[in-house]
């Protein structure tokens, strides 16, 4: 019948071979009909410096999807390289599901610390406490940032402060000269959705689980 057999395929290839050719996956023979069906010109098996690979050419809805071939000297130089594929990608996510960017560095955390320690001196109470607590948490990131930048976190975030205090609020941390420069001038920036999902599960995480009263070990 001359018809090409493929085994060994993984859940996440399925569904991607589905969403390329339009075809739709079915547990058994009983449930083959033309609406499962998919198109392509031309289905082969190639070798590419010595490995065989399924290639599918022509098919009708070119664009929605693409493969990546990566090579390497070892899985481990692989896996770093799916692993920053798999970021770059996150980031165009990003920028489509909210296009709008801010600066790096930082930057717009040590803004929101500066901001929300203002409004803690506003508030009264135990509102004003968690007001500033909350202040003091956001300064983790630039904090750790340059921690891992190989500097100092405290001469590098006092620093970071006085420059926004003074009304530098795209000041932020220069990971390479290591210095606290203009973020839109060394053209480093970020989506907003970054910046803003982290705030956003954080905060959730914290309001869970002071949620939770007491715990029942179980054995």
């Amino acid at each position: 019948l001359k018809i090409m057999a493929i085994k060994e395929i993984e859940r996440d290839e399925i569904e991607f071979i589905c969403k390329a050719t339009g075809c739709k996956p079915i547990a058994d023979i009983d449930s083959f009909a033309e609406d499962k069906l998919g198109y392509a010109d031309l289905v082969e098996e190639v070798e590419s410096n010595g490995a065989r690979i399924v290639q599918i050419s022509g098919i009708k809805n070119a664009g929605k999807t693409a493969s990546i071939i990566m090579r390497g000297a070892n899985q481990y130089v692989l896996d770093e390289a799916e692993r920053s594929i798999h970021d770059a990608l996150c980031v165009i996510r990003c920028l489509v599901k909210k296009r709008a960017l801010v600066v790096g560095g930082g930057a717009p955390e040590i803004e929101i610390s500066q901001r929300l320690s203002q409004l803690a001196k506003t508030q009264t109470g135990f509102q004003s406490i968690c007001f500033q607590a909350f202040s003091e948490a956001v300064e983790v990131i630039p904090t750790t940032l340059a921690e891992n930048s190989g500097l100092s976190p405290i001469s590098i975030v006092t620093e970071l402060r006085n420059r926004h205090a003074n009304g530098e609020k795209t000041a932020g941390i220069n990971v390479r000269k290591g210095t606290i420069s203009d973020m839109l001038k060394e053209n480093v920036i970020q989506p907003l959705l970054v910046s803003t999902s982290a705030i956003e599960l954080s905060t959730e995480t914290v309001r869970m689980l002071m949620k939770i009263d007491d715990i029942l070990a179980s054995r």
